[in-house]
């Protein structure tokens, strides 16, 4: 099986648990965590991604500026922890998209039992197969439709730690309840479309926002029915 980190996530969880720590603290603990998951059981390689320059989603965004409330500083050790990701385990720099992305892409290039997800991110849960959640030490499965409402349910909520805009008096409670009738995606589709009072370009653009790719250029279109 081969793993498909999140490596973004783990450059801002072992940076700011160094906090105040030398440099090579802060990479001795990343080093023993990617370690851990190379020898970990069924592992036979380990992939990670790092977000780079570019982002498609800034160019669909209209309603608010895509990540434009993020003022948080970036965590301590932040370049190096990048660098030594990059030249000890070979990981990618992503140009264009988000590391989240190159995690969608590989992933359906795959069938869904020979990789495993490494991240804490939730909107990975739009993407269908096995996921570890390295904080909770847990390991669960992601059904294509599951990932799929996933995605949807996120669309009516939107999120907020991209700045990307859902309805109003929204969150994961009432999400569930308006789709919980829904059996396939058309209907999910035409559920969400109704919440947002048949407003199909707020729509798409959340949708667009919010889907990790699956393929490489790929653009997200609304079922047909």
């Amino acid at each position: 099986m081969k793993a498909l980190v999140d490596a973004d996530i783990l450059v801002y969880r072992f940076g700011f648990a160094s906090e105040g720590d030398p440099a090579e603290f802060a990479l001795a603990r990343l080093s023993e965590f990617l370690d851990n998951l190379s020898l970990s059981d069924g592992i036979d390689e380990v992939w990670g991604y790092l977000t780079g320059k570019g982002n498609f989603r800034k160019e669909i965004a209209v309603t608010a500026p895509y990540k434009g409330n993020r003022v948080a500083p970036k965590p301590y050790h932040f370049q190096l922890l990048r660098e030594y990701m990059e030249r000890a385990w070979g990981f990618e720099v992503i140009e264009g998209m988000e590391a989240d992305d190159a995690i969608g892409i590989e992933a359906y290039r795959n069938e869904p039992d020979e990789t495993l997800i490494v991240s804490i991110d939730k909107d990975l849960n739009m993407i269908r197969g096995h996921h570890y959640n390295f904080v909770k030490e847990e390991r669960y499965y992601v059904t294509e439709e599951e990932a799929i409402r996933n995605f949807y349910l996120q669309i009516l909520t939107g999120d907020k730690v991209d700045n990307i805009i859902g309805l109003s008096g929204i969150g994961p409670v009432k999400s569930k309840k308006l789709l919980v009738d829904c059996n396939n995606e058309l209907e999910m589709y035409e559920a969400v479309l109704k919440a947002y009072d048949g407003d199909e370009a707020r729509v798409l653009e959340n949708a667009r926002l919010l889907w990790i790719l699956r393929e490489e250029k790929q653009v997200w279109q609304p079922p047909i029915k």
